[in-house]
């Protein structure tokens, strides 16, 4: 697990290299290097050591006849496969590591290459004869990777706020609209001006700095096995033990959820061998209604595990924003960044490697959304004709959202499903696009979730908060045999509700917890906000003093929010929190 930069073009020097490796240290604290292959290219590396931590693993690394180096950021789970083959075409190697093999396998394959490699990766392989650099990010964006480019220089890292420092790129406001709406800025960009995001599974071969020839890679061939639940059973066994797999120590997100919970009882049921798990506990007053601790505690009865919990309350979270804030790279709003934080702080002494239940909600219909536009789609005629009426009646406001929600459109239906509140017209364009129209339009949703949702939400808390802490953040439902498996299914009933997750978990003795209801992974912001303490006083002071300062560059509805925070807080607390991180790091940035 690395950071990785690169500076082409007439802006490539030594100083502005070390400055992008050292506001990443925390990326990689094992190891760090810069260099300069030729004229006008400058790479560097911060290296987080997990598979062959010795230093003849460290990075550049390059191949033995010196033509070609890597530096890359991640795992490839199938490396001993591609090791094999490249043994037999009379590679002889000096490591155990991913990197030697995948450095000889862009070597001897390249860009054509990507398309065997399973994992998570971010990565320059440059090679010397051609004087090129192919660049690539995984198909599924767990590895981020951002540029900027002018007509002099090309500037590719890890993270953001270093390289808009160096390319003298200013905040984006004109992305509030969409982080009101959606949590994030507009697909593709960011909060910086002019700095893009590296799009999943794009890889170019970089010839000259001003010319990029875009490529994407598949997501994952279809399987030709027989789908069923023993299929996804073997599967999800199999790509435990791959992911892990580590030279480092590993240990476990356990939320007391489904996702978890299976991962690790199929690791200890395959293993014997009890790993440190790390659960979040809140106050006890709101234990009935946030209750995955409790969970977790009577899950761990009947799985050994090195179980901690982590108390969090108001004064926990404010004893601790501070550093929090300061550690991200872009504000995502999403109150589950904090606690991964949290946990990442907590788990640093003891592990390198923290694997999570990311991407079963997305792949396999686990969210409320999803049951939502299922329903929706059952029986959209009725909907479409009558929801205008039916949202006027009083029956709570998840009625009232779902009616508003509805369109003669699908996609546009789910779009407001997904967004905190139903956004404009003119901003839905940009994520319309997004949508595989050669799917059924539930598969569409999903998928959907799993390009935007997943990468700009949840992928990236879990890199920025546990990689603040020097932890490589692991998601083995998004390896790419259950990838696979899943573009095989067409049947909604398939990927509605976790159906194979809960029968795994059914067949483990473990049927309680696909019964639980779900709460979702976060702080609660709607008890804290209604108890007006300290935690609450803070966001709507924090807010109106943004409303104030910024109120040239807001849109209507986020400075009417803004002024009167406490009279929104019962039915937008999430949009509350939002707009207060971004206010908090839009501070960090003036400064």
């Amino acid at each position: 697990m690395c950071g990785i930069h690169l500076i082409w073009g007439k802006g490539a020097n030594e100083s502005a290299i070390k400055s992008l490796v050292s506001r990443s240290r925390h990326r990689g604290p094992d190891q760090e290097a810069v260099l300069s292959p030729w004229p006008g290219l400058w790479i560097g590396v911060n290296r987080l050591r997990i598979l062959h931590p010795g230093p003849d693993a460290d990075q550049p690394f390059w191949t033995g006849d010196g033509t070609g180096l890597l530096i890359w950021n991640g795992e490839i789970y199938n490396f001993r496969a591609l090791r094999k083959l490249l043994q037999s075409m009379g590679v002889a190697f000096v490591t155990q590591s991913d990197t030697e093999v995948l450095v000889y396998y862009l070597k001897y394959f390249g860009a054509d290459g990507l398309k065997k490699i399973q994992g998570m990766f971010a990565l320059f392989y440059v090679d010397l004869i051609s004087k090129s650099v192919l660049v690539a990010r995984d198909p599924n964006g767990e590895k981020p990777l951002y540029f900027s480019q002018n007509p002099d220089t090309l500037i590719i890292s890890s993270e953001t706020r270093a390289l808009a420092q160096l390319a003298g790129s200013d905040v984006d406001l004109g992305q509030i609209s969409n982080y009101f709406y959606f949590r994030n800025p507009t697909p593709g960009k960011t909060f910086y001006k002019g700095v893009r995001a590296w799009k999943p599974g794009r890889y170019s071969q970089i010839h000259q700095h001003n010319t990029f020839r875009w490529d994407t890679l598949s997501i994952g061939n279809s399987s030709e096995k027989i789908i069923n639940q023993t299929l996804f059973r073997e599967t999800l066994e199999g790509v435990i033990s791959n992911q892990f797999h580590a030279d480092v120590p590993v240990g476990v997100m356990l939320s007391g959820g489904m996702d978890s919970s299976l991962l690790y009882a199929l690791w200890y049921r395959q293993t014997g061998i009890p790993l440190p798990a790390y659960t979040i506990q809140v106050e006890k007053k709101y234990r009935k209604k946030y209750a995955d601790a409790d969970a977790a505690k009577r899950f761990v009865q009947d799985f050994p595990v090195d179980h901690q919990l982590l108390e969090i309350d108001q004064k926990t979270v404010l004893d601790h924003w501070d550093e929090f804030i300061q550690s991200m790279d872009q504000p995502i709003g999403d109150s589950a960044g904090l606690l991964t934080w949290m946990i990442g702080k907590r788990a640093k002494s003891q592990v390198k490697v923290l694997a999570s239940g990311a991407g079963a909600d997305e792949l396999w219909g686990g969210y409320k959304r999803h049951h939502a536009f299922h329903q929706f789609l059952a029986h959209k005629n009725f909907w479409v004709k009558w929801a205008p009426v039916l949202k006027k009646l009083p029956f709570g406001r998840a009625w009232k959202k779902f009616n508003s929600a509805i369109r003669p459109n699908s996609n546009e239906t789910f779009l407001n499903f997904s967004a905190l509140n139903n956004p404009p017209s003119d901003l839905l364009e940009d994520y319309l696009r997004v949508m595989d129209s050669g799917l059924s339009e539930y598969k569409r949703a999903l998928d959907f979730d799993r390009q935007m949702y997943l990468v700009q939400d949840v992928l990236k808390i879990q890199d920025n908060s546990l990689m603040a802490h020097g932890i490589e953040g692991r998601s083995p439902y998004l390896d790419a045999q259950l990838i696979s498996l899943w573009k095989s299914i067409e049947d909604p009933s398939l990927l509605q509700g976790k159906p194979w997750i809960t029968g795994c978990l059914h067949g483990l003795g473990l049927g309680w917890i696909s019964e639980r209801k779900k709460t979702g992974f976060g702080l609660p912001l709607l008890e804290w906000f209604g108890d007006n303490g300290p935690f609450a006083k803070k966001v709507f002071s924090a807010l109106r003093e943004f409303g104030k300062t910024y109120r040239a560059a807001l849109p209507k509805e986020v400075f009417l929010l803004s002024q009167q925070p406490e009279n929104f807080a019962k039915n937008h607390f999430l949009v509350i929190y939002n707009l207060f991180l971004f206010s908090e790091w839009l501070k960090l940035q003036e400064k």
